[in-house]
């Protein structure tokens, strides 16, 4: 059981269903030969294969399938064959030729998939069951949205871009996926020098930390932040960086405000100052009504964008729930409980979540970008929520651990927690866009004394004032309650009194 659960959270992010996603494998060799034939014995997985690429020339046909070029060629084979996904079926294959891939993939819309290391290959064959954790649509409850357009690219392309909060999950997939699309200069802002050297590691397969792209900065300095704007004058901005482990900031409301509202308000102030033309902020479902600090700090920041849109730069907000398989995601600590032996902790039997992928995320804020002209907020459509045990027992059956052997322990739900959440609030309005699976809300303008209660909102969260942090945010912020957990949940023993 625990070798197979030992996967790159990459791995765990795609859900293929019918009609098959066309499927291209880079190498020709042994593992490519036993990819594509288990491909074919095994329809359920949703791939079919359509071709090889492997820059052997000795290599013309195998499995009945043709080598239809090398490497230098993936793009131009990519879109010729009308390709969803690129499998790497080269073991030994570096790091940084897989980045390479990556981004070259990226530029044409196809998601990279790829074997496991070498090593871990002499431990398991190089079977399709390496690639289950591919198979999520069960976890999300439908099949994945693949929902940026090659026409999002003109906002990258040959362009300044920035991205704060960019060794995270969500920011540093954005590096990766916005390097395949060619920008002129990609800044990198993170305050944990550790994030910066990692990422670099990923996107070129060294670390040596000599690059002016790489920048170290608090998004809650004001003057550093300025002085970033003023030295890289970026064209477009998205804005990752954030606090957002929930029940943490429950505690430490103060340091919610000071980097989801305060620092928000300082990358804005600056990106208007140096006449930024698209600035996107990744939000959170959990700003649509919140009950949380996190939900409503998220839901001010969003606030922040509208009170300033209406002149040179185009502001938008990005909503969207849990993204499967993200460091510290739901999915990731799951792993490690069931590996471990432990029992999966739930919080209620009857919470529900909505749940999206990386790649999902990520081309809902690329698409997003393009989409902006004046403070709206962006959620994918992201079908019915899931139900948080479901997903539990649909992951367990994935990694052949039974019924008998699955532990489920219910912690309850926390201080500030839903049992369900919403993707829009009970006062907005949800319109279409031009893209047919993204919806946007109507910009709701904060009021005349936004400015000034926002102002002492970070003034005491400044001074650590607890207390009057909370009071100002439901001053700030009417739809912001914090119902206690027995008007959220139906008591736990009542629903299921087997399990206490």
């Amino acid at each position: 059981m625990s070798k197979a659960i030992q996967l790159p959270p990459e791995d765990l992010d795609q859900a293929f269903s019918t009609p098959p996603h066309r499927c291209l494998i880079i190498g020709a060799g042994e593992a490519g030969r036993m990819m594509a034939r288990d491909l074919r014995r095994t329809p359920e997985h949703g791939l079919l294969p359509v071709g090889f690429v492997d820059d052997d020339r000795g290599h013309r046909a195998v499995q009945g399938l043709r080598v239809m070029g090398g490497t230098a060629d993936l793009a131009r084979i990519a879109v010729e064959c009308a390709v969803d996904v690129v499998i790497i079926a080269i073991p030994s294959m570096g790091a940084s030729e897989i980045n390479q891939l990556t981004r070259t993939a990226a530029a044409v819309g196809v998601v990279v998939r790829y074997l496991p290391s070498f090593v871990a290959a002499l431990e398991r064959d190089a079977r399709v069951s390496d690639l289950r954790g591919l198979n999520v649509d069960k976890l999300l409850g439908r099949s994945e949205l693949h929902v940026l357009r090659s026409a999002s690219a003109s906002v990258v392309t040959g362009r300044t871009l920035l991205v704060t909060g960019a060794g995270g999950s969500i920011g540093s997939e954005l590096c990766r996926q916005i390097k395949g699309f060619k920008p002129a200069a990609l800044y990198l802002v993170d305050h944990d020098e550790s994030n910066l050297h990692r990422l670099q590691m990923q996107l070129s397969g060294e670390a040596l930390l000599d690059s002016d792209e790489l920048i170290i900065a608090d998004i809650r300095d004001g003057d550093r932040v300025r002085q970033v704007f003023r030295d890289v004058r970026p064209d477009v901005v998205f804005h990752a960086a954030a606090h957002k482990h929930l029940p943490l900031l429950e505690r430490h409301p103060c340091e919610a405000v000071k980097s989801n509202v305060a620092g928000t308000l300082n990358l804005v102030r600056a990106a208007l100052a140096v006449g930024t033309d698209r600035f996107v902020l990744i939000s959170t479902d959990k700003a649509a009504d919140p009950v949380s600090v996190l939900g409503a700090t998220k839901r001010l920041a969003e606030m922040v964008l509208q009170a300033n849109a209406g002149g040179c730069t185009r502001f938008a907000s990005v909503r969207f729930g849990n993204v499967l398989g993200s460091r510290g995601s739901f999915l990731s600590v799951l792993a490690e409980q069931m590996e471990s032996g432990a029992a999966v902790t739930v919080t209620h039997p009857e919470v529900t979540r909505f749940f999206m992928t990386v790649e999902e995320a990520v081309g809902l804020v690329m698409e997003a970008a393009s989409l902006a002209e004046g403070g709206e907020t962006f959620v994918l459509d992201m079908g019915e929520p899931v139900r948080i045990v479901d997903l539990v027992r649909n992951y367990a059956a994935q990694l052949k651990v039974s019924e008998r052997d699955l532990k489920i322990r219910y912690t309850g739900l926390r201080s500030g927690e839903k049992l369900r959440e919403a993707l829009f609030s009970q006062f907005e309005e949800r319109r279409p866009t031009s893209h047919p699976r993204i919806w946007a809300t109507s910009p709701r303008l904060p009021g005349a004394k936004f400015d000034e209660l926002l102002t002492r909102l970070c003034d005491v969260a400044e001074m650590n004032q607890t207390a009057e942090v909370r009071r100002r945010l439901a001053q700030l912020l009417p739809e912001y309650t914090a119902p206690s957990l027995t008007e959220t949940a139906p008591a736990l023993g009542a629903l299921y009194p087997d399990d206490f």
